[in-house]
């Protein structure tokens, strides 16, 4: 017997609930904001109406439906099933933080504050979710499916990352690594076995380089709204952005340092979908996150090597 579909609903705690976990009651909140010349009632407002959403949502889920609720700092310890249609309620960035966690579950994106944002990724209204449900499990839904960007190190670690995975110091301090361009073209991807990838698809000699710079970023047609675009403008790179379902990257160098020892001419470049760019780390300690959550991160040490290139999964986004 198949089990019913489970409906799990993605929120995250409200600056509201994060001003009174640290200051005990709404009026020691209220003083401290009055402080910085703000009012408590904005941030108390906004926690209401993400919090009558959730409600709203939460009731449109069919009776005959698991359901279940996952906040956001949850989520790497939560276990999605193949059977779950996944419900984010609140904004464009909550989306990328689920999707480095699921498997091709289909996801629908609730926007609490209309407006606010730019509305991309939670492009749904919660009086939309019991049709959209519906439609997610019948066949019947219409589907974005967004390009991610995966990163793999050599002991097998792996994170995924919808907009962009950032590889370097924890805090941004210069990193020491080898940085090899133009490797592991050919079928499979960063998590292939790489001796597979060998003669076939196109050929290219790989570009290598010993750098020195505060790290390297790696981003999707996605992330090209956020801080893939900010470095593209910043170089006025002449590199094409990708749309977000494109199964192509760009990736960028910051602030690489030329020295005797270290290069900075290999900055920038294009990742299609069997291209794999390889970093050697030659620090103490480097770092690879994705989406800005540094503290779900793998750790690099010397001589460990990590692969980047784009996701054999994608996020399946209700239109």
């Amino acid at each position: 017997m198949s089990l019913a579909p489970r409906a799990v609903l993605v929120h995250r705690t409200s600056e509201y609930e994060e001003l009174l976990a640290r200051h005990g009651t709404h009026g020691q909140a209220g003083f401290f904001l009055s402080s910085r010349g703000r009012a408590i009632e904005e941030p108390a407002a906004r926690h209401l109406r993400a919090r009558r959403t959730l409600a709203e949502v939460a009731a449109a889920v069919p009776l005959n439906w698991r359901q279940a609720r996952v906040e956001r700092a949850d989520l790497d310890r939560f276990l999605f099933g193949p059977e779950d249609v996944v419900v984010v309620v609140g904004t464009d960035g909550l989306v990328a933080n689920a999707a480095k966690y699921l498997s091709g579950q289909p996801v629908v994106g609730i926007d609490t504050e209309p407006g606010r944002g730019l509305g991309v990724l939670v492009r749904h209204r919660p009086e939309e979710t019991a049709r959209l449900l519906a439609a997610a499990v019948s066949g019947s839904a219409v589907l974005d499916e967004l390009t991610m960007v995966e990163a793999v190190a050599d002991n097998t670690e792996r994170i995924r990352a919808l907009n962009e995975i950032y590889l370097g110091r924890s805090g941004h301090q210069s990193a020491r690594y080898r940085l090899t361009a133009g490797a592991g073209t050919g079928r499979g991807g960063p998590g292939a076995d790489p001796g597979a990838t060998e003669g076939a698809g196109r050929e290219r000699t790989p570009v290598s380089e010993t750098q020195a710079s505060s790290g390297v970023l790696v981003g999707t047609g996605t992330g090209a709204t956020g801080w893939l675009r900010s470095l593209w403008r910043e170089r006025s790179s002449g590199l094409p952005l990708p749309g977000p379902a494109d199964p192509r990257l760009l990736w960028f160098v910051r602030e690489a340092w030329p020295s005797p020892a270290t290069g900075a001419s290999l900055v920038a470049g294009v990742l299609e979908r069997t291209d794999v760019l390889r970093l050697t780390v030659e620090s103490d300690r480097l770092v690879a996150f994705g989406d800005g959550v540094e503290s779900d991160a793998l750790e690099l040490t010397w001589g460990q090597s990590i692969r980047l290139g784009v996701a054999e999964t994608r996020l399946r986004l209700l239109i």
